[in-house]
């Protein structure tokens, strides 16, 4: 089930001015043309913001995410028709052929089971090219960034065309090993009404990824830092290992045209 922010109509009308600061895909836009990639699957797309940039670069994307309400977000942007969107996830794929998969920002984290992440990576290896490379971002236990998700660290006011000014902070309400559950607080002053998204993160070591990496069919060719939060990040770049069967088969590749709080160190998607 997708957090409120994502799912709830309201708030993913805002989500974009809440959190207008993406300066975090500008690596993911320079490693798509590093790596010459044409096609591109985005992991939890959510609003769109990274599917639009890279299609309106001439890029082939399918953009797939679980909240409808993010999706109808993301097709009314510059650029959204030449987007695939999909609405489900990465363990529910149809056939694909890409050259690059990317989940950005918490996507990673989302999966809170063992089996959860697994089948993800396991989608995601399917939809790959022989060699195709997934990308993608975790944050690094030890920096303990949730104890930066209070009021005091993230409070915000954003005054939002057509909508007025809305007042938004996130709070750490749990921590419970390598899981780290939080609400977001949306107030909209024009009426007073007050919205809460409930959200869980995994924060999975290093050594946990690169061996579910592995046992799912990916080797890790370099562990970057995220230059937008370096030290804080670990921004994995992988790629498919082994050969399948199916990949004897003709590709069924992506078609054109058929149709992520702030950044001051709480969550973003």
């Amino acid at each position: 089930m997708p957090d409120a922010q994502f799912a709830e109509s309201r708030l993913a009308e805002i989500y974009d001015w809440v959190d207008s600061d993406r300066s975090d895909l500008d690596v993911y836009a320079a490693m798509v043309a590093e790596f010459g990639a044409r096609s591109v699957l985005d992991v939890g797309c959510g609003t769109g913001t990274f599917a639009c940039l890279l299609a309106e670069r001439g890029v082939e994307v399918v953009g797939v995410d679980p909240a409808a309400a993010s999706l109808e977000v993301a097709r009314r942007k510059s650029g959204a028709d030449r987007v695939r969107w999909l609405h489900g996830d990465a363990a529910t794929l149809p056939p694909m052929r890409v050259d690059l998969a990317t989940m950005t920002g918490n996507v990673a984290q989302v999966f809170l089971t063992d089996d959860d992440w697994a089948a993800t990576l396991r989608g995601v290896r399917a939809a790959l090219a022989p060699d195709g490379r997934l990308v993608f971002e975790t944050r690094v236990p030890e920096r303990q960034a949730w104890r930066e998700w209070n009021p005091r660290h993230s409070r915000s006011r954003t005054h939002i065309p057509g909508i007025g000014a809305v007042d938004t902070w996130v709070e750490t309400t749990e921590v419970s090993g390598s899981l780290v559950s939080f609400q977001g607080t949306y107030v909209f002053e024009t009426d007073g009404s007050v919205h809460t998204s409930r959200s869980t993160l995994r924060f999975r070591s290093r050594e946990e990824v690169e061996e579910s990496l592995a046992a799912s069919g990916f080797a890790v060719e370099e562990i970057r830092d995220a230059p937008d939060r370096p030290g804080r990040e670990y921004v994995f770049v992988t790629r498919r290992v082994g050969r399948d069967a199916s990949w004897d088969q003709p590709p069924s590749s992506p078609r054109r045209g058929w149709v992520s709080p702030p950044r001051s160190g709480a969550p973003r998607r």
